[in-house]
């Protein structure tokens, strides 16, 4: 059974939960060894600055509540509005928060002022491990892998209402399935080029944007902690969305 720890969080004006992550030291990539050649080399990563996580994916409600309109495909449905919004391109993820950050980016929490961003790829798998070094948080058995996410295997060909499985030991749910999600960086073929930070890669010429998780058409073993994908920043997926991250940058 997996235990979830309590974390220091709070919620913001749209009803999502933030979770504390703390600095920390972690193993990247394909820690298991049968993984592709883009999840190599095995690196050390630091985690040196404290962040907060959005303990779900951005919904639809929260994307219209933002913007004044939902670009998703799935939105039959009472519950729609709890399902995370799709068919958002990098360049939406973008703009979305520039506009969450204007509207909203003075707001306080726990004492602190921060920005609205997207996570980078080191902190999606840092969370996505949270703590273990298991192709997932789980273990190594994908039999159990829908206890936890929402992949091509039980989802029902559609996304699903957010929170309703069971999160990671930090207490962060639907990391595997449901959306594939957003990060801050570009694609490379393997981490060779990578630094051992937190920081994003980015690449000024580069239009490949990573993003993480797998989603509810995808197999199980497109959700591994360790698994990545890539798109250009205009591609607009019924198969991915995005989560936040809330850096705090003063008191």
């Amino acid at each position: 059974m997996i235990k979830t720890m309590s974390r220091p969080n709070f919620s913001d004006s749209f009803g999502g939960t933030y979770v504390l992550m703390e600095p920390d030291v972690f193993l990247m990539g394909d820690l298991i060894g049968d993984g592709l050649e883009r999840e190599k080399p095995v690196h050390e990563v630091e985690i040196s600055r404290p962040f907060f996580i959005g303990e779900r994916p951005v919904t639809q409600a929260h994307w219209s509540s933002v913007m004044g309109e939902n670009p998703s495909k799935f939105t039959e449905g009472w519950s729609s509005g709890l399902q995370p919004v799709e068919r958002i391109s990098w360049n939406d993820a973008k703009n979305f928060i520039d506009r969450l950050n204007e509207l909203h980016g003075d707001e306080v929490h726990l004492g602190l002022t921060g920005i609205w961003r997207l996570p980078t790829e080191s902190e999606w798998e840092f969370v996505a491990r949270s703590g273990t070094q298991s192709k997932w948080f789980f273990g190594n058995r994908d039999s159990e892998l829908g206890d936890y996410g929402w992949h091509g295997g039980n989802s029902g060909a559609s996304t699903k209402v957010v929170g309703q499985k069971k999160a990671t030991p930090w207490g962060i749910m639907d990391l595997y399935g449901n959306v594939s999600e957003w990060c801050q960086d570009n694609y490379s073929k393997d981490y060779s080029n990578h630094s051992s930070s937190q920081d994003a890669y980015n690449v000024d010429s580069e239009d490949l944007f990573v993003h993480r998780g797998g989603s509810w058409f995808t197999e199980s073993d497109s959700t591994r902690s360790s698994a990545r994908n890539k798109s250009v920043s205009t591609r607009k997926s019924d198969g991915i969305g995005m989560r936040l991250v809330w850096e705090p940058t003063g008191e």
